[in-house]
């Protein structure tokens, strides 16, 4: 398992200037941090933010088809419903953020920390993972069908219902995470767990196999 590159942050980031709300699709920012009040009606297409930091931003429902995020750190804020098909994340941590309902469709996302975030309802259908960390995530019911996972962690994660339908892997790590009703668990062959959670998810496991267990008066 490969751990998420960090973000390349400089230590000194300057306040987005106001107006910037406006951008025109393809837009790029860099080396900027942006309060929550400068992108609250952000609606453009194409964006590319670098070397930024946004601090708890309000960008719920929006649509940000081709999204691009660069070495960015994004500190608490909504971003539920926001839909952006094919986005591309590389070096990025995303903590505290609310994100129900997203969805990052046919993207890629490569070295990126979530971390104490809700994702629940969301969707990842089609999309790319590689070195990327989900630590203390809510993902109930959130769709990775058709996703690829290349060197991805789940540390401590709600996955109640979630859907795996054809889902790949390629070394792929759960620790501490819950499984109950998840779509698809087969799909998590040749993953990795600790033992303690191997027995713990045994009844899950056995079923997604189709293993049928015996009563002891089973003869």
């Amino acid at each position: 398992m490969k751990a998420p590159a960090a973000p390349r942050l400089e230590e000194e980031l300057e306040a987005l200037v106001p107006g910037a709300a406006g951008l025109e699709p393809g837009s790029s920012i860099e080396r900027a941090r942006i309060p929550g009040a400068e992108l609250a009606g952000l609606v453009a297409a194409g964006l590319s933010l670098a070397k930024s930091r946004l601090v708890d931003v309000d960008l719920g429902g929006a649509r940000l088809r081709g999204l691009r995020l660069v070495d960015v750190a994004v500190d608490g804020g909504n971003l539920a419903n926001v839909a952006a098909p094919e986005l591309s994340l590389s070096r990025v941590v995303v903590s505290g953020a609310r994100l129900t309902g997203a969805q990052w469709t046919s993207g890629r996302i490569a070295d990126t920390l979530f971390r104490d975030c809700r994702i629940d309802l969301a969707t990842f259908a089609g999309t790319t993972f590689e070195r990327t960390t989900f630590d203390g995530c809510l993902l109930a019911q959130t769709d990775f069908r058709e996703a690829l996972l290349r060197s991805v962690r789940f540390d401590h994660c709600d996955l109640t219902e979630g859907d795996l339908t054809g889902l790949r892997i390629d070394r792929c790590e759960l620790r501490g995470c819950t499984l109950d009703d998840l779509v698809g668990l087969e799909r998590l062959r040749g993953a990795a767990m600790p033992w303690a959670d191997v027995v713990g998810n045994a009844g899950l496991l056995a079923a997604a196999l189709g293993i049928r267990i015996l009563d002891q008066d089973d003869h």
